[in-house]
């Protein structure tokens, strides 16, 4: 009979203590809501309680994979479905970064002094980064196809956050097993300019702050979606071509694309705008020259910062009539103080002001007094 008992009583604090563990765990599952990711293609994330569970879908162009990620607060208990998944406790204190793309946001977070690594230091122009670099607390790692394994692995971040153009990258997988988890951030695939900058949302969730993520970017898309409002009732949409050549090849958004959405938002005709691609076509001189040679603005000359220039480059520039009339616009002038591009850093946060300053170039009527933060007349 003793046996019998210490058996009953043995199964049943065996039941007791798996119920107990279960009920530790059932409230994250029940708690758990689906975040709202309104424009980004690339990520999701779900809320639990101190618990956050991210997917990115889109770590590069046409992954054929993704990568989930267990955000937690130091008192959460992660459920064991969850084990699996790399696991991030947050906020974290140390960050290494790999693209200009991610700055800003650390700026608008007040997270800039997490910062303590970067690829490529010179392409930042960021006040408050630069003012770190200068002080030296944030030490170069390389660049991205070159990332230099050894600093990294002294700087030990709690996060190093990841541009990748594939699965490929040998210098990753080394620092992923050495135990730092790598966070694929795919702003650069996004092929909305409010899909761009809604990553900030990602990044929020690093710092645990995802409310004031989250209040930033929805300033941010209303502020966007009130200067669509803008344009809405011009009657002329004015033609416009883009791209430049590089050797034999003149390359230009194709009308899917990100660049090609602005255009369609600041009300303008842009000649392949048909096109269903999301990347670049590929065509010849007299292709172009045969389309939009009578085209009334030329934006985004690629690297070209003056129509010298581009003379220099091609004297058969001239041809075109935007050349002839002086109506070509870029944003590669807009620079930092080393030199890095302020609308592939601040830009892609601020599509806002990128838009804003399209129609200050293509309908400057509406916007009496407005200086751009980007685009600039080519001279």
């Amino acid at each position: 009979m003793k046996k019998l008992a210490f058996y009953f009583l043995g199964c049943t604090l065996f039941l007791l203590f798996s119920n107990c563990k279960e009920k530790v765990k059932e409230p994250i599952v029940q708690q758990a809501t689906q975040a709202t990711v309104t424009y980004a293609k690339g990520f999701t994330f779900a809320r639990y309680d101190d618990v956050y569970v991210v997917n990115v879908t889109q770590p590069w162009v046409n992954a054929p994979m993704h990568f989930t990620y267990v955000l937690k607060r130091a008192s959460a208990q992660v459920p064991d479905s969850l084990q699996k998944y790399p696991q991030i406790q947050i906020p974290i204190q140390r960050l290494v970064s790999t693209a200009t793309t991610h700055i800003p946001a650390l700026d608008v977070l007040n997270e800039v002094p997490s910062l303590i690594g970067f690829a490529g230091l010179d392409y930042v122009s960021t006040a408050a980064v630069r003012q770190q670099i200068d002080l030296g607390k944030i030490k170069e790692v390389g660049q991205n196809e070159a990332l230099n394994v050894e600093v990294i692995l002294d700087l030990q971040p709690d996060v190093l956050m990841a541009f990748a153009l594939d699965k490929e990258d040998k210098s990753l997988l080394t620092i992923a097993n050495a135990g730092i988890p790598i966070l694929y951030n795919g702003d650069w695939t996004e092929q909305t300019p409010l899909g761009k900058a809604e990553w900030i949302k990602l990044i929020g969730l690093l710092y645990d702050k995802e409310k004031e993520a989250t209040q930033f970017f929805d300033q941010i898309a209303a502020d966007y979606l009130a200067t669509i409002q803008l344009v809405q009732g011009v009657q002329q949409r004015p033609t416009v071509m883009s791209g430049a050549m590089y050797s034999d090849v003149w390359y230009l958004p194709e009308g899917k694309s990100w660049a090609a959405v602005y255009f369609k938002d600041a009300q303008t005709d842009y000649l392949w705008k048909d096109t269903q691609g999301v990347g670049s076509l590929a065509l010849s001189f007299e292709q172009v020259l045969e389309k939009a040679q009578q085209a009334e603005f030329w934006i985004n000359p690629g690297h070209y910062e003056s129509l010298a220039e581009l003379a220099a480059a091609n004297p058969h520039y001239k041809e075109f009539e935007a050349f002839k009339s002086k109506k070509i616009y870029s944003f590669a002038p807009a620079k930092g103080l080393t030199g890095g591009s302020l609308f592939y850093e601040i830009g892609v946060l601020r599509p806002d002001w990128v838009l804003k300053d399209l129609i200050h170039v293509l309908h400057p009527e509406l916007v009496p007094g407005y200086q751009p933060h980007f685009y600039q007349q080519l001279h």
